[in-house]
């Protein structure tokens, strides 16, 4: 059992009888050891947050590589390994393979998993067969496959504990998110946007895999899990029928609103907080109405599935502006209060602080100076658009209309930033945001829905904004919604960034260094040039008394998807392709492990 959890670990665990808040509590204590990385962001804060510190601000330029290891799987490497004690469990894009590694034993591998997937799934999957990452509870570890398989193995042999199917790929419906374990319960959310899916979050029984709840993102009331009087958005009551009237006829069926990104959760409170995707189509004719509870983020009891308070950052996206981003949870004074705090940094270019508890919106401000699509949100609360974009309508496909390219448009539809997590260190209260400095043309086009098909409509291409030749940042920002500083990079930041309290931030590139900067200044301390682009997330852990940072390369994601899936046609990847030509110059495909250490 020590080559599966450290004995602080196992004494935590013997001291709680199984029960609701089991899984719960077990992660809440396993996580505040800051030796091992037990959840997908670190903690359910989804801060990035590392306390170690023998790495520190210092001493980090004589990082040294400690060790390697091949996953033996191209294409786009997202998300990062688990620390659990001496195991490690690192997970692999499609076929979605799970390697179990004893630290302590020279990295052997103890388990492998292997699913038995239909490659059919493969062109299904929008943005390359990525996977972000598997999760830990009750002994188990959680992985959700390509073909929506969500399977529990056995921590410590591999063999499948459960496994229960959460979607339809002849329909679209495919897996790529991290899940979230909350009390007695498994939650995962589902990919399939693109293809014109109704999409939901799924709570499932930690113990067997059977459902227990799942609420979509748009639909009737007792689909979508809201009430008509107790949940709210900015304040007020959301009211009956608050999604289908926003749609014409049956379109929410086939609504998209995807939730494929990453959950947090706040024990105290007991709400999971999430965010919905795009609109089905990207054609923004063809579905009038603001299309709820597409680009929402979500507040959820995690025990029955009810939405507390909902809010809906980009009413009838023209853009395809993905809300799935994170939501980083900080207890931070606010104008002299201390407040709950819920931090956003969305696609459309908008980081949003609310209020956790009641949905309040405190802050909506641009994080890149180069959004253009909007003037800013109307905060004014006794306006009838309060907490509205305001459009720009230069910059609106809707009013270009179908077959009219609209140019110019900032941020591209890949966002000023995707889902690459940003961290947030408690010791300099600043965030840490990986982004993408691109813009894009767009032309909407009549597209009829088949189950199973394309159901885009937009043809786009994407570039770095005029005058401007870098297309990513590194940035700090504040809760008062302000850029601390700011790093160019040559190609978007598509690597989840990890803050310590050894004053360093971590982050990778496309190309594939892992940077290692000052928290306060930004300052570059140390970079390494890994075998493959850097889309997946840093993180940190200790063994042997020896502080590691780990991070997966292997270039791809929906910005390396020319190298990624060898396309060619600019237009190709929804635009990507002709966007990031020029990254093939720098990098190449191969799924690596590497894991660095100060020399001893």
């Amino acid at each position: 059992m020590r080559k599966v959890l450290s004995a602080a670990c196992l004494g935590a665990m013997a001291t709680f009888v199984v029960g609701v808040a089991y899984a719960n509590e077990e992660l809440i204590k396993m996580s505040q050891n800051p030796k091992d990385w037990v959840q997908p962001a670190g903690d359910y804060a989804n801060t990035r947050y590392s306390k170690l510190n023998q790495i520190n601000a210092s001493n980090v330029g004589k990082l040294q590589v400690a060790w390697t290891f091949s996953t033996g799987v191209l294409r786009g490497h997202e998300g990062g390994p688990l620390v659990i004690g001496n195991m490690m469990y690192v997970h692999t894009p499609f076929p979605n393979k799970v390697y179990a590694l004893d630290l302590s034993q020279d990295n052997k591998i103890v388990w492998k998993y292997e699913p038995k997937q239909d490659p059919n799934v493969i062109p299904v999957m929008c943005c390359d067969t990525v996977n972000r990452g598997v999760a830990y509870g009750d002994g188990k570890i959680f992985l959700h496959q390509a073909d929506t398989t969500l399977v529990a193995l056995d921590a410590k042999t591999g063999q499948v504990a459960w496994s229960v199917k959460n979607g339809d790929p002849g329909k679209g419906a495919t897996g790529t998110s991290s899940p979230l374990v909350v009390k007695d319960k498994v939650l995962i959310g589902i990919s399939g946007g693109e293809f014109g899916v109704q999409c939901h979050v799924t709570a499932y029984d930690l113990k067997s895999g059977k459902q227990v709840w799942r609420a979509f993102s748009e639909g009737p009331d007792d689909q979508i899990m809201v009430d008509p009087v107790k949940t709210t958005e900015l304040g007020k009551p959301v009211g009956k029928d608050s999604s289908i009237k926003t749609w014409q006829g049956d379109q929410w069926k086939i609504g998209g609103g995807c939730t494929w990104g990453w959950l947090s959760y706040d024990p105290g409170l007991n709400l999971v907080y999430y965010g919905s995707g795009n609109p089905s189509t990207w054609n923004p004719k063809q579905r009038p109405g603001d299309n709820k509870w597409s680009m929402t983020i979500f507040a959820r009891n995690p025990d029955d599935g009810m939405a507390k308070w909902v809010y809906q950052m980009t009413p009838h996206d023209e853009w395809d502006y993905d809300g799935v981003n994170e939501m980083i949870l900080t207890d931070q004074p606010f104008n002299g209060q201390p407040r709950k705090l819920l931090t956003h940094f969305d696609r459309n270019g908008l980081a949003y602080t609310m209020d956790r508890e009641s949905g309040e919106l405190l802050v909506a401000e641009k994080y890149d100076p180069k959004v253009n699509w909007t003037t800013g949100v109307d905060m004014n609360k006794s306006s009838p658009t309060y907490g509205r974009p305001k459009v720009v309508d230069q910059y609106s496909t809707e009013k270009g209309g179908e077959d009219k390219n609209t140019k110019g448009i900032c941020p591209a539809a890949l966002g000023t930033k995707d889902q690459q997590p940003a961290a947030y260190s408690p010791d300099t209260q600043l965030f840490y945001v990986p982004t993408n400095h691109v813009c894009m043309d767009y032309e909407p086009f009549k597209v009829s829905y088949t189950a199973g098909q394309p159901y885009v409509g937009a043809t786009l291409s994407m570039y770095p904004p005029q005058g401007e030749s870098h297309m990513g940042n590194f940035i700090a920002w504040d809760n008062k919604g302000k850029i601390v500083w700011s790093n160019k990079e040559p190609f978007s930041v598509w690597s989840g960034a990890l803050a310590t309290a050894g004053g360093v931030v971590f982050y990778g590139t496309l190309e594939g260094y892992l940077k290692a900067v000052d928290a306060k200044t930004g300052k570059e301390l140390y970079k390494f040039k890994t075998p493959s682009g850097i889309i997946g997330n840093v993180n940190t852990y200790e063994q042997g008394g020896r502080q590691y940072v780990a991070v997966l390369s292997g270039v791809g994601g929906w910005a390396g998807i020319g190298l990624a899936a060898g396309l060619t046609d600019p237009t190709a990847g929804l635009g990507a392709v002709g966007g990031y030509a020029a990254l093939s110059n720098y990098t190449a495909l191969g799924g690596t492990l590497t894991v660095f250490a100060l020399p001893q």
